[in-house]
């Protein structure tokens, strides 16, 4: 590792409708991390509100992007010194839906905010019944010591655009907050697909889901060669690994495709 090196921490636990139970459980993942030598913690995709199956109680606890939880993340951020990456039920323009929203909080508030473009319509499941899908905008990011982060949120993990394109703003760690349903063969896509972002972009991704019984668990984190760093099995757990830019670099010298690559990616009308 390089001295430019710094510890990133997927923490997995089962987001439920108590928020208080899950303010409780992000505040004790985020101290482990802490101490296992985090800088940035994420955490998995509606980790303030989950309710399994979707229903009217979404819209009921959607917040404002700054409201309680955004601001309990804030207080965390400034006592563990980290930045601290979550899902939240973000409260919509049509007060029936709400927006499936990551932040990125540090210690002086949100500083990127990704809504979840591509919604889980897919696998028997109608996820935009509920939740209104994000506009196509530039990428969210943040840095921390010359490091790039950018935010995906699950089902975007299936259109490899979606990377690319954080890719080409710079990002040197991609990280994924999910609630990755089981189901025949998903833990095996889960896999493939979080390597295969790594791999063709070059990058780390990084990636919190919700264990089982709903999810398939395996958080991991990995590194631009498609080489898994550190994982979590089914726990309620963290995983940390160290995400060095020089080994970015380092990569995309032997591999240079995205240099070479001769298309482009284009938003779709």
């Amino acid at each position: 590792m390089s001295a430019a090196a710094l510890g990133v921490a997927v923490a997995q636990f089962a987001p439920s409708a108590d928020r208080e139970g899950n303010l409780a459980a992000v505040e004790e993942l985020v101290a482990t991390a802490a101490r296992r030598g985090a800088r940035v913690v994420l955490l998995p995709e509606y980790a303030s509100y989950f309710v399994d199956p979707f229903d009217a109680s979404l819209a009921a606890h959607a917040e404002e992007l700054d409201g309680p939880f955004t601001r309990r993340l804030r207080e965390l951020a400034a006592a563990h010194e980290v930045v601290v990456v979550a899902g939240l039920l973000e409260r919509a323009a049509d007060a029936a839906r709400v927006r499936n929203t990551v932040v990125a909080v540090d210690a002086s508030g949100v500083v990127a905010a990704y809504r979840k473009l591509h919604l889980y319509d897919a696998f028997g499941q109608r996820e935009s019944d509920w939740v209104e899908p994000g506009a196509i905008a530039a990428p969210e990011t943040f840095e921390i010591d010359g490091i790039r982060f950018a935010l995906m949120t699950c089902y975007d993990l299936r259109f490899p655009e979606v990377a690319r394109v954080l890719a080409d703003s710079g990002a040197h760690v991609i990280l994924v907050a999910a609630e990755w349903v089981r189901g025949p063969l998903k833990e095996h896509h889960w896999h493939t697909l979080l390597h295969a972002r790594a791999i063709e972009n070059t990058l780390y991704v990084a990636a919190a889901d919700h264990p089982p019984p709903l999810g398939v668990g395996a958080s991991l984190i990995v590194d631009p060669t498609g080489t898994e760093v550190a994982g979590v099995g089914t726990a309620t757990d963290v995983a940390v690994a160290w995400v060095d830019p020089a080994v970015v670099d380092r990569v995309r010298r032997v591999n240079p495709a995205l240099a070479l690559r001769r298309f482009r990616v284009a938003p779709r009308d």
